[in-house]
């Protein structure tokens, strides 16, 4: 059994395709399956169940290649070990971050990194919170940033820090008149949201739960429906348009490039909503400074004196009211 052997079952019960695994390896098809099936014999059992059309990981192959995988983590602290002393911050990092919390943090974060760890760069990637869980797991991610709560098997999280919800809104709107907004005012507003799906949508709707039949007696009288967008800034772009309101968190509601007479944005009456955003990372993940630093970096970008606001987890000071 060898390294090569575990990285090949890993890589094709991830692709569950020959070809597709033995590009993924860099090598020939016909060199990944002699050595898939030389593991097999050496172990006695089967780890794939073929098909013609397809590749299942069998039961027990399953429990096999989530060993694997934790082999080949511990194999990366094994040469790190090696070459004593060699330099955590010194080659790139691949790091995750939900849709809502990227575009809005790694702008800020980016000048707090280059301080912190000048020779480590990043590989940044966006997603769902579900592609981002399943490529922390196999590996393809060395850390992502997601919002609380997030449990993953051998994965640790901490938090980094609390974000508010804020309402936002056309800046002649008639609840921008007022300082704080109480959520029972959304009740009869023309709403906008993230679509069925985003983990956002399902922490505002648990947060703010009168939206919740808001959005059913809608839907039950055909009128005032609520409007569904793909993203937050398209959402945030049909409020400026003046189609309706939202909910956003704090940093995307505050980091819009339109003029103030526009948009407004106001914060909730107590208990304000919120989420907690956390950095996740393996257990076995060999590079702990990495994750220290890239902690720290968005520790600074938040606590130092000028970059509250530019990291957008401050509010405005209202405009009118």
């Amino acid at each position: 059994m060898t390294l090569t052997e575990l990285r090949y079952i890993v890589t094709l019960a991830r692709e569950k395709h020959f070809g597709h695994a033995a590009e993924r390896c860099h090598v020939s098809q016909p060199t990944l399956s002699v050595a898939v099936r030389k593991l097999e014999d050496e172990l006695g059992i089967a780890l794939f169940e073929r098909s013609k059309n397809s590749i299942q990981v069998t039961e027990i192959g399953q429990r096999i290649v989530e060993q694997a995988q934790r082999v080949l983590d511990q194999a990366g602290v094994i040469h790190d070990l090696a070459e004593d002393g060699k330099n955590q911050l010194s080659s790139p990092l691949k790091v995750g971050a939900i849709y809502t919390i990227g575009p809005y943090l790694f702008p800020q974060l980016m000048p707090s990194l280059r301080e912190e760890a000048p020779e480590m760069s990043l590989f940044i990637e966006e997603g769902y919170t579900g592609d981002l869980r399943r490529k922390l797991r196999h590996s393809e991610l060395d850390a992502i940033i997601v919002a609380l709560p997030f449990e993953e098997p051998e994965v640790v999280t901490l938090p980094l820090y609390d974000e508010p919800f804020v309402v936002l809104m056309p800046a002649d709107h008639p609840l921008a008149e007022y300082e704080h907004i109480n959520s029972g005012q959304l009740a009869d507003q023309p709403l906008l949201l993230l679509g069925p799906g985003h983990c956002f949508r399902d922490q505002v709707l648990e947060s703010v739960p009168e939206l919740i039949d808001t959005i059913n007696q809608r839907r039950e009288t055909a009128g005032g429906v609520v409007t569904e967008g793909s993203s937050l800034e398209t959402i945030r772009h049909m409020v400026a348009s003046g189609l309706g309101i939202t909910v956003l968190p704090l940093s995307a509601a505050t980091a819009m490039n339109y003029q103030p007479e526009l948009l407004a944005v106001r914060p909730f009456v107590d208990p304000v909503p919120s989420r907690t955003v956390a950095l996740a990372w393996r257990v076995t993940f060999p590079r702990p400074k990495a994750i220290d630093a890239l902690a720290h970096a968005v520790a600074q970008c938040r606590d130092s004196s000028t970059t509250q606001a530019a990291c957008g987890l401050s509010l405005r000071a209202p405009t009118r009211g």
